[in-house]
């Protein structure tokens, strides 16, 4: 900073000043010149403390006043961010700028810049909004603090960490109930599924307190000799129906990202609904990176899906069926399975005609913004021809309402 001091044109400038008034004190002499020359020395004394200022070393503290500080939100939100500043020395600030940035994975980059005058302690504080944020993953990157003396001649520079990161989840919507869903599986295993649905399996899902009357067998001695008191295993319960749902992220598929964010919204939802009902629920998710979540009743998958769809993207160059043919070791006859894509036709038809004929049960939520009335209502019509079960999704409400009504 001292360099880019003595270089640039203002510090020459001054400097040229200080000269001047040393000649004309020593060429003019006089009362007049020695007072010139004192005030001239002051100022530039002035000017050349202004490097202990202390900005250097300012210390502050983020707070997040809207929300638990929890390390999800949901898209559409927006943060209060208050930011308390600490300047530690005693020479003279007039303002100091401060500006923070928040940084979304994959490059973007917001800037909040908001300006403080420190009290008699040297202590100030600011306050920001943030606009709605999109789905994605954030973090707060250095904090920069400058100030400048009382001419605006030097700027005095100085950064803060205060390392926050946090997601943020796509939005979704509530589903009451997917009727259609528990319609078929009733038809199709009448009072098996009602059965099967309470039955455990041996697979230990997590610990619980033990209940008066549980057997020895179930008992969880490590946990009760950890804890002290009786523990209970807990077993995953067989859940009908078992459900996958396949996100197309083909980027020649979609014609916006807001488009493509409608159909995360909707996977999102129906994993919400999934958790909810107890339904065992799966995704596949194929782009650069290949994400295969088979269908299983555990909150550690769920959390997995969750912080899968914060990140995901339009980055796959495969069509359906290849998505298909290549993960079709990972499907069982049996699953509902349901296709989340903006794709619709003949295309599609082959992709149902290709689950139904392994003997599971096809699906197609229809991702169809800016699509005709009457266009999105013959495709209705053409599943129906063919025994499938598809909805038609022009907005996220869309969603809840085709499945069964919102809450």
């Amino acid at each position: 900073m001292i360099q880019s001091l003595k270089y640039s044109p203002r510090f020459w400038g001054v400097s040229l000043c200080f000269v001047f008034s040393l000649f004309y004190l020593l060429f003019q002499g006089g009362k007049l010149a020695f007072m010139v020359f004192i005030i001239v020395s002051v100022l530039c004394l002035y000017l050349a403390l202004i490097r202990w200022s202390g900005i250097a070393k300012t210390q502050g503290e983020r707070q997040l006043l809207n929300t638990s500080h929890e390390p999800v939100h949901e898209a559409g939100s927006t943060l209060a961010v208050q930011i308390q500043v600490q300047i530690p020395g005693f020479w003279p600030i007039p303002y100091v700028s401060i500006k923070d940035r928040l940084i979304r994975r994959g490059g973007e980059e917001m800037m909040f810049e908001s300006f403080l005058i420190p009290d008699w302690k040297r202590k100030g504080e600011i306050s920001y909004r943030t606009p709605p944020l999109r789905r994605g993953f954030y973090h707060f990157g250095s904090t920069a603090c400058s100030t400048e003396d009382i001419f605006g001649l030097f700027e005095s520079k100085g950064t803060m960490e205060m390392p926050y990161s946090f997601g943020v989840l796509p939005r979704k919507i509530h589903i009451r109930e997917w009727k259609q869903l528990h319609q078929l599986f009733r038809g199709v295993h009448h009072h098996s599924a009602t059965t099967r649905s309470h039955r455990e399996t041996t697979q230990i899902n997590g610990v619980r307190e033990y209940i008066y009357g549980d057997r020895l067998s179930r008992i969880h001695w490590n946990a009760t000799a950890k804890t002290g008191t009786w523990k209970s295993k807990e077993f995953e319960r067989e859940s009908l129906p078992k459900t996958i749902v396949l996100l197309d992220r083909n980027l020649k598929h979609y014609k916006d990202k807001e488009h493509f964010e409608l159909a995360v919204s909707v996977a999102a939802s129906l994993l919400d609904y999934g958790t909810r009902k107890d339904l065992a629920l799966g995704l596949v998710s194929i782009g650069k990176e290949t994400q295969i979540f088979e269908p299983r009743l555990s909150s550690t998958q769920n959390k997995q899906i969750s912080n899968h769809l914060i990140d995901v993207e339009p980055d796959s160059t495969h069509g359906l069926m290849e998505v298909l043919k290549n993960s079709s070791r990972q499907f069982a006859p049996g699953v509902f399975f349901t296709i989340v894509t903006p794709v619709y036709g003949e295309p599609l038809l082959s992709a149902l005609s290709w689950i139904d004929n392994r003997q599971m049960n096809p699906c197609h939520m229809w991702i169809s913004a800016e699509q005709p009335a009457a266009v999105q209502e013959a495709w209705r019509k053409q599943l129906h021809t063919k025994g499938y079960m598809g909805y038609s999704i022009a907005a996220l409400d869309d969603l809840a309402q085709g499945l069964g009504g919102r809450a």
